[in-house]
C-alpha cells in the first residue's frame, strides 16, 4: 500500500453521503471539526507545528516563519453537496507527504516550510467561495463575513461559536501573510487540459474571472388545482426564463454559466410558487465578456453581487522557475477559482500544480484521479519545495 492510501483512506468516511458516494464536508459542522482534527494529528506525525490565523486556518510549519517568511504549501478539505474525494484533499494530503518525503530524507530547508489547511473554501453553507483565505486577506470584511446566514438562517459568526472557534478574532491578518513568502496550491485539474497534453502534472499560470450573483423572482402563492393558468402569477416560470437567459447569454460572449442553486417558497408540490430565489455564476477567460453577460443579465434580472474575481495571473517568475523544476511542465489555466487565487491578489508571490483528471469531472462523486497520478503529483512537489527552500 502507498502512503497516499492510507490517509485517503482516512478521510474517505468523514462526510460520505451513503447514497451518492459524494462528500458533503461544509464550514463549521461537526464534518468540519472531524477534518480539523485529522490535519492536526497527520501534521504532528509529521513534526509539524500546528497555529490558527485569525479566520481559523490551519498552518502547520517546519520551522519558525517570524525568523524568516516560508514557503507554504496546501489546500482544503471542504466539499461542495455531493463533491468528489479529490478536490481539495488531494492537495492537502500531498503536501503532507512531500513534507514527509523530505524530513525522511535528512533534507535541511533554508527557509520555514508550512502546510496549510483552507476553511469553506467551496463557500457550500455561507455562500462565499475561499471565505478562509478571503477573511485573512481583507478580501471579505469581518462584519460581512461574520452575518453570513445559511440555510437555515444561522450566522457565520453563531456557527463559529458554536464550534468553539473566535468570531471577534476575523479579520485581515498581517501576521500570517508575513509568515508567507511564496505559496504553492497542488490540485486535482477540474477539466481535462492534462488529458490534451498528455502529462501527469501541469503548472497553473492564471485563474479566470468569476463570480456569484443572488437573484429573486416574485410571484403569489395559489392553489395548484384551483387557480386558473391565465390567473396566476407563477415565480418558477419567471426563474425559468431566467435560467435560459443566462444560458443564451452564455453563448453570446462566449462564456460560461450556470444557475445551480434555488430557493422556492413555499416550495409544496400542490402550491404556485410565490418566490425563487436563484444564484447565478458566471465566468470566462476574459472580465469584459463575463462582464457583459452580467450586464444584459442585469438589464432583465436584478442581481446582487456576492463575490467577484478579478482575472488572476500567478506570479510569472515563480510559475517559470515550477515549470523549469519540473523539467518544462505543460502551463495551463483554469476555470475554478482556488485560495491560490486569493493569495495571489493579496500580492503574495502564488503558483499551482495540477494532477491529471483523466475524465475532467468534479464536484461530483464520480470525480477521479488514478494513483499512478497522484504520485506523480506529490514528486512534483516535493521537487518544488526542495528547489524553492535550497
Amino acid at each position: 500500500m502507498s502512503s497516499l492510501e492510507p490517509l485517503f483512506a482516512e478521510l474517505a468516511p468523514i462526510g460520505r453521503d451513503a447514497g451518492t458516494g459524494g462528500y458533503r464536508r461544509f464550514a463549521l459542522t461537526p464534518e468540519d471539526a472531524t477534518l480539523r482534527e485529522w490535519f492536526a494529528s497527520a501534521a504532528a506525525a509529521r513534526g509539524l507545528e500546528v497555529t490558527l490565523d485569525r479566520a481559523g486556518n490551519q498552518w502547520a510549519w517546519w520551522g519558525d516563519p517570524d525568523e524568516r517568511p516560508g514557503v507554504a504549501v496546501g489546500s482544503h478539505l471542504d466539499s461542495v453537496p455531493d463533491g468528489g474525494a479529490f478536490d481539495g484533499p488531494l492537495g492537502v494530503i500531498s503536501s503532507l507527504l512531500a513534507v514527509g518525503a523530505l524530513r525522511a530524507e535528512g533534507f535541511t530547508p533554508t527557509r520555514p516550510i508550512g502546510v496549510v489547511h483552507f476553511g469553506d473554501e467551496e463557500g457550500a453553507r455561507f455562500g462565499v467561495a475561499c471565505a478562509g483565505s478571503r477573511m485573512i486577506t481583507g478580501a471579505l470584511a469581518a462584519d460581512r463575513a461574520l452575518a453570513l446566514r445559511d440555510a437555515d438562517g444561522t450566522t457565520m459568526a453563531d456557527a463559529m461559536h458554536a464550534a468553539g472557534r473566535s468570531a471577534e478574532a476575523v479579520g485581515r491578518d498581517v501576521e500570517t501573510l508575513n509568515r508567507v513568502g511564496c505559496f504553492v496550491e497542488l490540485h486535482v485539474e477540474q477539466g481535462r487540459g492534462l488529458v490534451h497534453r498528455d502529462a501527469a502534472v501541469g503548472v497553473g499560470s492564471a485563474i479566470w474571472p468569476h463570480g456569484r450573483w443572488r437573484f429573486e423572482i416574485e410571484g403569489a402563492a395559489d392553489h395548484a388545482g384551483t387557480t386558473p393558468l391565465d390567473d396566476r402569477h407563477d415565480a418558477m416560470l419567471g426563474y425559468a426564463a431566467a435560467v435560459l437567459l443566462a444560458r443564451s447569454l452564455a453563448v453570446k460572449h462566449g462564456v460560461l454559466a450556470t444557475c445551480g442553486k434555488v430557493f422556492v417558497e413555499p416550495n409544496g408540490v400542490n402550491a404556485i410558487p410565490s418566490r425563487v430565489t436563484g444564484w447565478l455564476d458566471a465566468r470566462g477567460a476574459e472580465p469584459a465578456a463575463v462582464q457583459a453577460l452580467i450586464g444584459e443579465f442585469g438589464a432583465n434580472v436584478a442581481l446582487i453581487e456576492e463575490s467577484w474575481t478579478d482575472r488572476t495571473v500567478f506570479d510569472t517568475l515563480l510559475t517559470g522557475h515550477l515549470v523549469e523544476l519540473l523539467g518544462g511542465a505543460p502551463v495551463l489555466e483554469t476555470g475554478a477559482g482556488h485560495d491560490a487565487g486569493i493569495l495571489a491578489a493579496a500580492g503574495i508571490p502564488t503558483g499551482m500544480l495540477f494532477v491529471l483528471n483523466p475524465t475532467g469531472v468534479s464536484h461530483s462523486p464520480d470525480e477521479h484521479a488514478e494513483l499512478d497520478d497522484c504520485r506523480a503529483g506529490v514528486a512534483a512537489l516535493t521537487t518544488v519545495l526542495r528547489g524553492l527552500t535550497t
